[in-house]
């Protein structure tokens, strides 16, 4: 009982970790990028060429995987990184790296060898000397444009940058004709269902839901049809909602939903319409 007791107690005690944990988030552009990794010590050992040989696998880091999280696309030597996780793995050598995006899903352990299929990117970058000893890990994201930053690793005496890009131009360019064009149909629509919805300005919200079916007349939606209907009705429009009644009736026996069907023949018989 007494030793049981005594390995409780100590199994409470909190100490420093050897490998601290790090955790850094940065955005590059519109992407946010997420590092998490552990961060050993050089503690008086060669590190690279002993205690992390040259030519093989390494966690980069300590302790779990060192990942990578990506909030868009991003592109590493013109190699394409779906939005999502990663754990990057190096291979060490004396004036380069191998530098891997790997995606097993797994989050401890590292491989003996690469699976090619887990392998989402891969480069090789130089690695720079630097005139002083920098004695914890560090991993972090630098030279940052709007479109584009660097990985950066430096440990001991070695430093080395991995670039890679985001697609910020598309996504700023997408939004600006966007705005330009002005809003969508589904814009007016759900403003008007939210006027309706809460009582508000009808004639605003009947002049929305307009534009919404002006705008799909090609490919009517009815839905949307329906919500016209009643936004009409609320306004005083009597015709007009039967109109939009009517349409959306029409549309909704073709595709077969019943839900619609009923709605719009209650609201036709209400309105003396059936």
């Amino acid at each position: 009982m007494t030793c049981a007791t005594i390995y409780s107690v100590n199994a409470q005690v909190k100490t420093p970790a050897p490998s601290p944990f790090s955790k850094l988030e940065q955005k590059v552009g519109l992407t946010d990028v997420t590092l998490e990794y552990s961060r050993p010590g050089v503690k008086g050992r060669t590190v690279f060429g002993d205690l992390v040989p040259y030519g093989k696998i390494w966690r980069t880091g300590a302790n779990a995987r060192t990942k990578i999280t990506f909030s868009t696309d991003a592109t590493v030597d013109g190699q394409t990184l779906k939005a999502g996780s990663y754990s990057i793995f190096t291979v060490p050598n004396s004036e380069s790296w191998e530098v891997v995006f790997y995606n097993d899903g797994k989050e401890f352990g590292t491989p003996n060898e690469f699976d090619q299929q887990y392998v989402a990117a891969k480069t090789t970058v130089k690695s720079h000397p630097v005139p002083f000893n920098v004695e914890t890990f560090t991993m972090d994201i630098n030279n940052i444009t709007n479109s584009s930053a660097t990985l950066d690793l430096i440990w001991e005496k070695t430093y080395l940058a991995v670039p890679f890009s985001v697609p910020t131009d598309a996504a700023v360019v997408a939004s600006i004709n966007k705005i330009m064009n002005g809003p969508s149909s589904s814009d007016y629509f759900q403003a008007a269902v939210y006027y309706l919805q809460e009582d508000k300005d009808i004639e605003q919200a009947k002049a929305w839901i307009d534009k919404a079916v002006e705008m799909d007349k090609d490919q009517p939606r009815f839905w949307v049809l329906r919500q016209q209907s009643l936004i009409h009705a609320k306004a005083g429009d009597k015709s007009g909602a039967i109109a939009a009644a009517k349409a959306s009736l029409m549309y909704a026996e073709k595709a077969g939903n019943a839900d619609y069907v009923k709605m719009n023949k209650d609201s036709l018989k209400e309105w003396g319409a059936m």
